[in-house]
């Protein structure tokens, strides 16, 4: 039996329902509930010809030059969930499940290509044709948990976004269709949800279904009912109503609060998966406006503030939000992998382990805490809006990132 893919969910509004003209991505991670995730920042670099990168778990070859990157990912992994590169673009991954079985030979993760999409693409439809052309030539598989009792394995879905269109790319083995997005809000999920707009695809998709049996060739081509595993197939639309609903008004605050949401079941906290992290981004069409991503670094966004990080010549790095290195000595790396668990957390993530702590066991105390670190983010908050609203270019807060997160740890003690 398949394993069930974690039920994560990824969102962009556009003009005309976001406001002031900006693209407003978000997404939450969810992931298994003891998974630590973390913010790490990657500055460009140039590299010497004919070198490799070595991801998760195999070694590609390496571009001449990669972007500077920001990236939430759970830390035992190359790759990563969700992410930004320095031109504007941002990539997500959903893990799906499709007809085709996932592989469990070690390949590319769909986290592996989130990471090469934003390194290698300096726009949406560039990191599109990244991860397609590096899906074909190294294909995609392995273990998407750090578990050495069991090969979860899963196909890939992504959302790639820029400041002036998205794609939405759904893969099934080597094969993959794409819709772009110019206009209104769009979710995905855990679930294939192309239909028969489809705006780019694999030349051979088509032919391969057919060899199948998956498809007659005689009805419309529709990619999730031809490729869905479950015949009661339904669209991913939870947090969608809620965006729609803000009208002309989807800001980094609306997408926050959906992002929140439990009962819709956006926030997921189970017994299997939790919310281990989240990330918005405001991306103004207006290319003279800096961009502006908003991470948490820790889990359950309902619980956990949303930090400002911007692209900058000097970015200050916040080891707080970063995981412990453990070499080649780390089980990931070692043949056979995942052996046993390192403790992978970071300062901040300890941190919330007691402020969790406070609030269940204390309520009075918790729910002080929480309305002051919400005070910090609408802090950071007011600050973005400053920037994205005066003079283009201006960015006199190019440390809040770092300086939230160690605000964050001077509340826990």
């Amino acid at each position: 039996r398949m394993a069930a893919a974690p039920p994560s969910y990824c969102f962009v509004a556009f003009p005309p329902c976001s406001k002031d003209g900006l693209v407003v991505f978000g997404k939450n991670s969810a992931r298994p509930r003891d998974e630590v995730q973390e913010v790490v920042y990657f500055p460009a670099t140039a590299h010497d010809p004919g070198s490799k990168v070595e991801c998760t778990y195999i070694e590609i070859e390496q571009v001449p030059k990669t972007h500077a990157i920001v990236l939430s990912r759970p830390s035992w992994l190359w790759g990563a969930e969700m992410g930004a590169n320095e031109h504007g673009v941002c990539v997500a991954n959903e893990a799906v499940v499709t007809r085709e079985p996932a592989s469990e030979s070690e390949a590319l993760l769909g986290m592996d290509l989130v990471r090469l999409g934003l390194e290698r693409g300096a726009t949406a439809k560039e990191a599109l044709d990244v991860i397609v052309a590096l899906l074909e030539e190294h294909g995609q598989g392995g273990n998407y948990y750090e578990d050495g009792s069991s090969c979860h394995s899963f196909q890939s879905a992504f959302l790639i976004v820029d400041r002036s269109e998205a794609w939405i790319l759904e893969t099934s083995g080597k094969y993959w269709a794409a819709e772009k997005i110019t206009e209104g809000v769009k979710c995905i999920c855990n679930q294939l949800s192309l239909t028969t707009k489809i705006d780019a695809e694999h030349p051979e998709l088509r032919n391969y279904v057919r060899s199948q049996g998956w498809w007659n060739g005689d009805s419309d081509f529709n990619f999730s009912e031809v490729l869905s595993l479950a015949a009661d197939h339904l669209p991913c639309c939870s947090g969608r109503e809620s965006l729609e609903k803000q009208g002309g008004d989807v800001s980094a605050q609306a997408m926050i609060n959906v992002l929140r949401d439990k009962d819709s079941g956006v926030c997921v906290d189970s017994e299997s998966f939790l919310t281990t992290a989240s990330i918005v981004s405001v991306l103004p069409q207006d290319p003279s406006f800096p961009c502006v991503h908003y991470f948490t670094g820790t889990p359950d966004p309902s619980r956990s503030i949303f930090k400002p990080f911007i692209f900058v010549d000097d970015v200050k790095l916040v080891p707080k939000v970063q995981s412990p290195s453990f070499g080649n000595d780390d089980p990931a790396k070692k043949i056979p992998r995942f052996q046993e668990k390192p403790d992978r957390r970071h300062e901040l993530y300890k941190a919330h382990e007691w402020a969790r702590s406070l609030l269940e066991n204390d309520q009075d105390k918790g729910q002080k805490l929480m309305r002051i670190m919400l005070d910090l983010e609408k802090q950071g908050l007011e600050a973005m809006e400053d920037i994205l609203t005066r003079t283009a270019g201006s960015c006199e807060v190019v440390d809040l990132f770092y300086d939230c997160v160690d605000t964050e740890l001077k509340f826990f003690k």
